[in-house]
This record gives structure tokens, sequence and C-alpha cells, in this order.
């Protein structure tokens, strides 16, 4: 026989955990996020997961209520956009506290209500820890008005479940020609002292219970105060309402036109469970919120029932990854594209302004020709003539002596044009074809003069470039260095260095004649044009002389070689003039 009841209990608690489970199971249908609406856009599919939203969507607002299958009927609603909002809020639901005026027939002639809504000030979770506002108001009594009527009252919008206590109320009348006003009502009077739970049950004989649910109506004893009670409504149930109101037989009188204090503190709760919409999001930050929608009992404690929505709202485009790895390549692409071009134009216009060159020595290189073969044909035949002339007898010993002075000046003729064909012919632009003419121009103006001289050129390389016009310069400063020591240093030998390391061009022409004193000595137009020639092409000229110690003249010039791709280049302009050359032969 125990062994069956045994069996029985256990049955029972299964069938209990089962109810349990299955109870559960249906409260999770209880409640549902139902749309939501973006810019009068509604969406009311799809809304289980994660929601993506584009970036900064505006006007966002959801609907939130009991869901298809729910089986009763909701208490209180709250929603918080987690991530967003930094409190609960919900619909707040309404109460009030009435102040009606009636005649001897009961007939209500004005009501005044004072409505509360949402939770007070002094609401912070339990009626223990929170505290209670003060409010207070002056009423006038409306004609034909004998009575007073009190009434405290849940019956606002129907779901609306919630507290709303009431406490010291109290109704004074002012009299007409002043002095203390007079007490017409109290609430604290008629509380009765004998019970002993902290809501109440026991009415006061002068209030009344009423409403659809009289039982929700209660005395309630307040934490913060020992044993300080009060009047309130605890609705709990969202198809009814209650209420408290003092009995009317019991009434105050009052009479039209007196004036009506009335005062109280209270304290206060409340929302509905009604399917509502939240308060509009205007902007949504970039982020991932959730939105939460929780059932509450009629004070404020979760019942577990909750539904949730994850709001994912993305970031622009400009602040995306893929956006900057975009950016990023473009700028590369741009980056490197621009430096092409900018490489490509430097190109062209390198090739441009060689083209230029090879044109311009083109060009020298034909004057270079038509001197040689027209001008300095002519001149030869004319030195050529002359030099005859002389030793025929039947001319006379006059034109014999014009005709030797036509020859002279013939001879130089020739080596002037010669000089000036060395120096226009682009095939001497460089180093090594300068040494080559100093050699000459050497031995040119010391050997008809009977001076001895010393040459030293060192190897000067070809790749070295020299242009005609510092080719030019540098060739009429040795040459009048020469001529100066052959005019008026009265030397017996002079010696010439010609020398380069690699970046700067040294040319020393030092003599062992009479010298002079360079502190008192008049400068020559030589040597003046000597120095003045080395400064246009970025050199300098140093003149060391001491009486009877000779004289040293230094030019000094810094050469910069030439590229590899520029040695190419004028490699192939040397072929293409040489080429022009044997040509012309």
């Amino acid at each position: 026989m125990k062994a069956h009841v045994g069996l029985l209990l256990i049955l029972a608690a299964v069938s209990l955990c089962a109810d349990d489970h299955l109870a559960r199971g249906q409260d999770t249908n209880l409640l549902e996020i139902q749309s939501m609406t973006i810019d009068d856009r509604v969406i009311s599919n799809g809304l289980v997961g994660t929601v993506r939203l584009g970036a900064f969507p505006k006007n966002v607002l959801f609907t939130y209520g009991a869901g298809a299958n729910a089986n009763r009927l909701l208490n209180r609603l709250r929603y918080k956009l987690d991530g967003y909002d930094t409190n609960w809020d919900g619909i707040s639901g309404q109460m009030r506290l009435s102040i009606s005026f009636c005649d001897e027939a009961e007939k209500k002639i004005r009501q005044d209500d004072f409505k509360v809504g949402g939770d007070s000030l002094g609401w912070n979770g339990s009626l223990e820890n929170s505290t209670l506002t003060h409010r207070r108001s002056t009423l006038v009594v409306p004609p034909h008005a004998s009575r007073l009527w009190v009434t405290i009252s849940s019956a606002g919008p129907p779901a609306c479940v919630g507290l709303y206590v009431v406490k010291d109320l109290v109704v004074t009348r002012l009299p007409a020609g002043g002095g203390k006003p007079n007490v017409l009502l109290q609430s604290e009077d008629a509380i009765d002292e004998t019970a002993s739970n902290w809501i109440r049950t026991a009415a006061p004989p002068i209030w009344i219970r009423d409403g659809t649910s009289p039982g929700m109506a209660r005395v309630v004893e307040l934490g913060q105060y020992s044993k300080a009670k009060a009047l309130a409504i605890l609705d709990d149930d969202p198809t009814g309402h209650a209420e408290w109101h003092n009995d009317y037989a019991q009434s105050p009188e009052v009479g039209p036109g007196d004036s009506i204090i009335i005062e109280w503190d209270e304290l206060y709760t409340m929302g509905t469970g009604e399917t509502a919409t939240t308060h509009d999001y205007r902007i949504l930050p970039p982020g991932k919120f959730r939105l939460r929608v929780s059932e509450v009992t009629a004070l404020g404690d979760p019942t577990g029932v909750e539904a949730s929505l994850e709001i994912v709202v993305l970031p622009p485009v400009w602040q995306r990854p893929f956006f900057w790895v975009l950016a990023t390549l473009c700028a590369i692409t741009v980056i490197v594209s621009a430096s092409r071009y900018y490489t490509w134009r430097k190109m062209r216009h390198e090739l441009a302004r060689v083209e230029r060159l090879r044109e311009l020595e083109q060009e020298r290189l034909r004057i270079a020709r038509d001197i040689h073969d027209d001008l300095g044909a002519r001149a030869t035949q004319i030195s050529i003539l002359s030099s005859m002339s002389p030793n025929n007898p039947a001319f006379p010993a006059n034109a014999r002596s014009d005709l030797n002075r036509i020859f002279d000046l013939s001879r130089e003729l020739i080596m002037a044009l010669y000089q000036t064909i060395w120096a226009v012919n682009p095939e001497n632009d460089n180093l090594y074809a300068l040494g080559n003419y100093i050699r000459q121009m050497a031995d040119h103006l010391c050997g008809p003069a009977q001076l001895r001289y010393r040459l030293h050129v060192e190897d000067l390389p070809r790749q070295v470039q020299v242009s005609s016009q510092v080719r030019h310069n540098i060739m009429m400063a040795v040459k009048e260095s020469i001529h100066n020591v052959v005019k008026h240093a009265k030397a017996s030998e002079i010696t010439i260095r010609v020398t380069f390391d690699g970046k700067t061009l040294r040319i020393v022409v030092q003599d062992d004649g009479c010298g002079f004193e360079l502190a008192s000595a008049v400068i020559h137009n030589g040597l003046a044009n000597m120095k003045h020639r080395l400064q246009d092409i970025g050199g300098a000229c140093v003149v060391e002389s001491r009486p009877g110690h000779g004289t040293i003249i230094s030019l000094q010039l810094e050469l910069q070689p030439i590229s590899e791709d520029s040695s190419h280049a004028h490699a192939a302009h040397d072929g293409n003039a040489n080429d022009a050359q044997i040509k012309h032969e």
C-alpha cells in the first residue's frame, strides 16, 4: 500500500514538472516584436534574430505586444534599446485622484481629475525604499454644489496595471472672512490600526472600496515610516479596476463659491500590457543594439517573459574596412600612375632636349664644314699665291713687301679659321679633344718664338663633356697666358700642366721669366680678360708672381662626368657625325 502511494506521488511530481515545462514553453510565445517602421516603411516579416540596417537610419520605431499564440493577457510591458537607452521605458498607463462636487440628489455637477502615470520621482522599486511626492491644489466650489466626493481610482486605460499610493490626504475649506482653515476630510483618521500585513485588506469605515475588482483597493504600510499607512490601489488585473472613495452619506458639506484646498503625498508606478509602439529613434548611429521587451508585475518586477531583437546599424561606406582598402589601392594606383606619367614626361623632355642638341650639333658640324671647305680653302689659296709672288722678279720691291704682309695675314687668318672650326665642331665637345688642342696651340705659339716648353697632359677621358662655350673660353685663356709669356716675360722656358681628378680640371702655365709685383702692377687687359672668361663659365683664374721668380697662372674649373645613358647617346651622335663627315668627303 505504501509503495503504491509513493508511486502515485512520483507520478504526480512528474506531471507537475511537465505542466510547468509546458507552461514555460507557452510563455515563450506570449510576447513578440511585431513590426519595425523606418521612415514610414513598415517591416513586419523577418524580425527574428538579427536585423541589419543601412547607415544612419532615421525615424525608427518598433511595435510590440502579445504573441499570436498567447494564452493570457499580459501585465505591464516595458522596452529598452541596449546600447542606446539608459533606462527602461513603456506606455505609462494612467490612474487618478478626483474631486467631485455633487448636489443633494447625489448628482455630479463637476469633477476635477489629478492624473498620474509612469513612475513617480520617488519610486525606487519597492515600498520600503521609495519616497513620497507632495501635491497641493485649490478649487472653487461650483454653483448648486453642496457636497464633496473624493475618489482614488485605477479606472484609466483598461489595460493599466500598477500601484498608486495616497497618504496624508487632507481637504480643507478657507473661511470667507479669513481665519484658520476648516478640515473637511482626511485619510488617516479612518485607517484601521489593527492590520498587520504590509498590504492591508481591512477597509477604513469612512472609505469605501469600489470598482470591478474592489479587492485591489488596499491599505499599505510604507517602509520608511515605522507605522505609516496609506490608501493604495494595487491593480494587477488588466481587465478590471478598483477605487477608493469616501462614503457619500458622510461626505463633507460645501457651499458654492467656497475655496477648497486639497493636498496629499503620493507614490506610484504603473504601465500597460497592451500592444504599443516604442518612441521614435530619430537617428541611430553605427553599431550593435538589442531591443528588449519585457513583462513585469504591477510593481515592476520581471516575470521572465521577454522578447528581443538584435539591430545592426552598418557604418557609412567611408567607415568600412573595404572602403579604406579600396581607397588605399586607388591612392597607390594614382601615385604610381602619376609617377609613371611624370617619368614619361621627363623622358619626353629629355629626348626632346637630346634631339635639340643633336640638331644643334648637326648645325654646328655643317658650319664647321662650310668654314673649312669654303673659307678655309679660299684663305689657303690666298696664302699660297701670296707666298709665290715675292719670288717673281717682275714685281717691284714695294709690291713684294705688301705681298709678304698679305702672306703673314693669310696665315693668321687660316689659324683663326682653324680655331673657329675647332671651337664650333661638336666632335670636339669633350675633355680629350681639349687636351689635344692645348698641345697643338703650345707648339704653334712657342715654336716661332723659339721658346722651349714642357707639356704635361694626363690621359683625359672622352666621356667628360665640355661645351663649345667652355672650350672657347679655356682655349682663349690658355692662349693669352702663353702669349703673355712670349711677349712680356723674357723667359727661357715655359711649363704647361693639364690635370683632371674626376671632377676638377686644372691648367697651370708657369714660366721662369722676370715676373712682376702683383700689388703694384697695372692689370693689363690680358689678365683681366682671363679672369672674366673663367668667371663666366663658373671657374677661377689665379695669378702668382714675384720679381725675378717668374709667373704662375692657374685655371680651375669643375666638370661633371656624363651619365651612362648620355654617354651612349653622345657616342651615337658622334657616329652620326662621323658618318656625315665620311659622306661629305
